[in-house]
């Protein structure tokens, strides 16, 4: 299963529902591939830590590819590295992905990452893909790549006004390069259940129909301590509210 965690706006959680969610694949024993399209890699130091410094070759070497024909082309899984957890690889980013954006879009090389994650499809058992805050090259080539797609949402107003042009932007995708993708649902993520206006948000989109997922991820500063010892919340605390509230998550993901 290939799976795209996308949302045009920054600083909802993309990255740390992409790397809990494949570290507990990974956990589970399920051979498991994160991607990382965001030039912040974001996802890389997450899974890595100071090694996503110095790691290549990566995305921006496979797409560098992609511009230049070669006798002997490089295997996909040549830009794949190993994480410290076991059966979790990834292909890490890097901000060379910003000067290939143009050249890529340009010569339209936007089906190379689909066409490469099927080359994997015999080593990997879940894909897991990283976008960046924003609807470019990068994104659309993994909304093409992917079979499914989970939307995180932070509770406020301005969240929701950019889900509407976000889900019209995945509908146009799945029209136009893929009709097999599926918006497998709204995660709501750094909810605060005492909270009036996070309850609120969230049932008037339950009642437009949208598909929100439960459980709703907890607001918790497990998290930022997770993120600064690069280690999912599934390596640092398994028993944590927040851990369980990924486990759950995992699960009700076909």
């Amino acid at each position: 299963m290939r799976r795209v965690v996308f949302n045009q706006k920054g600083g909802v959680g993309k990255s740390t529902i992409t790397c809990n969610l494949a570290a507990i694949a990974a956990h589970q024993g399920q051979r498991t591939l994160v991607v990382d399209l965001d030039r912040q890699g974001n996802s890389s130091r997450y899974l890595l830590g100071d090694a996503a410094d110095e790691t290549t070759p990566g995305a921006a070497e496979f797409f560098e590819t992609t511009l230049k024909f070669s006798v002997r082309a490089p295997k996909t899984a040549d830009f794949i590295v190993q994480t410290p957890w076991e059966n979790l690889h990834l292909m890490p980013a890097s901000p060379v992905l910003d000067e290939l954006h143009g050249k890529l879009e340009s010569r339209y090389k936007i089906y190379k990452l689909r066409d490469a994650l099927v080359e994997l499809e015999g080593d990997y058992d879940a894909v897991w893909i990283d976008t960046p805050p924003a609807l470019n090259f990068y994104t659309r080539s993994a909304l093409i790549a992917a079979q499914g797609c989970l939307i995180p949402f932070d509770c406020d107003d301005f969240s929701r006004r950019a889900l509407y042009s976000l889900l019209e932007s995945v509908k146009e995708i799945q029209a136009d390069h893929n009709a097999a993708l599926v918006v497998e649902g709204i995660v709501v993520n750094q909810f605060q259940p005492r909270a009036s206006l996070p309850q609120r948000t969230v049932q008037e989109l339950i009642a437009e129909g949208l598909p929100v997922r439960q459980p709703y991820l907890s607001a918790s500063v497990k998290i930022k301590e997770s993120h600064e010892m690069s280690r999912p919340m599934i390596h640092l605390d398994p028993r944590h509210k927040l851990t369980q509230e990924f486990i759950a998550l995992f699960e009700t993901l076909d």
